[in-house]
């Protein structure tokens, strides 16, 4: 059904758009403007609360908060383009300080708390950031890295910091002050770390313009019968573009309630979707393969679910694992999404299939929305191709990055002259218009949804004395996707074992990032151009 836009000047392009027509974007608001329209007539309505305790923000809250903190950040001297680097785990205030920082005309970008206190370092650096927000537990990450830091919760003020709520309480009693600077849509609003197509994380420049478009798009299909209906579990992390965009501000901008967990327990999320009578779980491949094979599950009253979907993005889901849980949640849909952080999150979706929006077909990941353009092309050739021939996807739309921030060189390899955005991914669209995910050129490891890119970890391999060379490649693994694992080749004499390098990688990175599986190797196996031969090693560590 996708139409192939053929044209004049390229005779052979495959251009495919969306089976709906375009939809409209409003040119002149910003994404916390945009999310919050109609708020107040939603006022006394709980826009997110906390899946343990009850503890929860209205409408009516989240908009005066928004509005306080922007106040705020402009009354200790935020300037519009400044970043701020947020490192909380997923709590009810998160969208009012990411939204109350765009309101500023500040650049949200958030960090994994679980991060080691130097990869976030690296983040703060590489994003020039000028101030950070975590928690107190958290706190002692970030303590010297010579920005002014904000801490929120309830704990003890820790000196040298401010606490959130007090510098809420004092912009009530600031006047507006005169540095309004005005925020346009072209001015970027987030600047989330992704490893792209290349390894090494990057920060995405992402614009009000293609937060705003990319939700124009995703939410096509939500009819006025929808809003204020959708309860949908806040699980996956908010520092993620998904969790931001798709969860926090979709939601707000359908005046649904977000339930919001910190981590994952398989008990807790339970009871969370019981409890709360969530309706829409967006979850990874890992939590699905526990609702299917835990027997935690089954000390539930699973009638009491008031689930109608589930999406799963972020990791490839193996059928088996699909076709247990549809015989276990009968009448849940299963969806499966692509997106990434390149393009303001998810590129292709499934509609609503009450509005003849049709579920596609088992393990597509759903059709082009509305306003994209898609095309597959032969990575050798640069030649688009027609339907069911795989090739990498590429996607043009308003919601394409500005850019990485300072590195006009992996733009350049990402995003061609023409505005295409090269994903690194392939796929191939069938004649209905369904897309479906068959590999990825790039390296990526998905762990359990993290991205870990081998580049760093053999960088990380690599500062070990006795480690000449090293090469880290994603193994298949049924609970966590895949897992990383490593072919290392020890210098001449050295006494360490195995066991000492996996220890040495464990202390440097995020508990995500760790190397599982490592051999010692005479040799790393490279091209001519000195390339890793990845999937040869794959085929070699698979075989053992």
């Amino acid at each position: 059904m996708g139409s192939t836009g053929i044209q004049s000047l390229h005779p052979e392009e495959h251009v495919f758009r969306s089976r709906y027509p375009p939809v409209q974007i409003p040119s002149d608001l910003t994404l916390p403007d945009f999310v919050l329209q109609n708020a107040e007539l939603y006022s006394e309505k709980v826009a997110f609360v906390d899946a343990a305790t009850g503890k929860g923000y209205t409408y009516a809250e989240v908009a005066r908060d928004i509005r306080r903190f922007a106040k705020a950040l402009r009354s200790i001297g935020l300037r519009k383009g400044c970043v701020v680097v947020v490192v909380l785990p997923n709590i009810i205030e998160y969208a009012i300080i990411a939204l109350g920082i765009m309101s500023a005309g500040g650049v949200f970008s958030g960090a994994n708390p679980a991060s080691h206190a130097s990869e976030i370092k690296k983040q703060v650096e590489s994003a020039e950031a000028k101030l950070i927000i975590t928690d107190a537990s958290t706190y002692k990450k970030v303590n010297d890295l010579g920005l002014s830091v904000i801490v929120v919760g309830e704990e003890e003020h820790i000196e040298g910091t401010m606490k959130w709520d007090e510098l809420l309480e004092a912009a009530d009693r600031a006047s507006s002050g005169s540095n309004n600077e005005t925020v346009q849509q072209s001015d970027l609003c987030a600047l989330p770390f992704s490893s792209g197509t290349t390894g090494l994380s990057k920060g995405v420049m992402l614009t009000h313009r293609n937060m705003v478009a990319n939700l124009c798009s995703s939410l096509f299909s939500v009819g006025p019968e929808m809003i204020g209906q959708v309860t949908i579990l806040g699980l996956i992390p908010f520092y993620h573009i998904y969790g931001l965009t798709g969860i926090c501000c979709a939601t707000i901008r359908n005046k649904g309630k977000v339930v919001v967990m910190p981590k994952y327990e398989l008990r807790a999320f339970m009871d969370a979707l019981i409890t709360h009578e969530v309706t829409f779980a967006p979850i990874v491949p890992p939590i699905i393969l526990g609702l299917v094979k835990n027997p935690i599950v089954d000390e539930f009253d699973l009638t009491k679910l008031k689930l109608r979907s589930i999406m799963t993005a972020a990791a490839p889901l193996a059928p088996e694992i699909l076709n247990e849980f549809e015989k276990k949640f009968p009448g849940i849909v299963v969806q499966e999404a692509y997106g990434m952080t390149e393009h303001s999150c998810i590129t292709i979706s499934h509609g609503d299939p009450s509005k003849g929006h049709g579920i596609a077909k088992r393990n597509s990941v759903g059709f082009i929305l509305p306003n994209l353009e898609v095309k597959f092309v032969d990575p050798e050739t640069g030649r688009s191709l027609p339907k069911n021939t795989p090739g990498e996807i590429c996607v043009r739309s308003q919601c394409v990055m500005k850019g990485y921030y300072k590195n006009e060189h992996e733009t350049a390899l990402t995003i061609d002259k023409d505005g295409w955005l090269h994903t690194g991914d392939v796929g191939y669209i069938d004649d209905d218009g369904d897309v479906f995910v068959v590999d990825r050129i790039k390296e990526l490891i998905k762990y359990k949804g993290f991205q870990v890119a081998p580049a760093e970890l053999e960088g990380v391999l690599l500062t070990h004395p006795s480690v000449e060379d090293a090469a880290v490649v994603g193994l298949p693994d049924k609970e966590a996707g895949e897992i990383p694992s490593a072919w290392v080749v020890i210098s001449p004499g050295a006494k360490e074992n195995e066991e000492d390098i996996i220890k040495h990688v464990a202390a440097n990175v995020a508990h995500y990032k760790k190397v599982r599986r490592l051999q010692f190797v005479d040799a790393i196996p490279k091209s001519p151009s000195g390339k890793i031969m990845r999937r040869l090693i794959k085929e070699k560590m698979a075989e053992i």
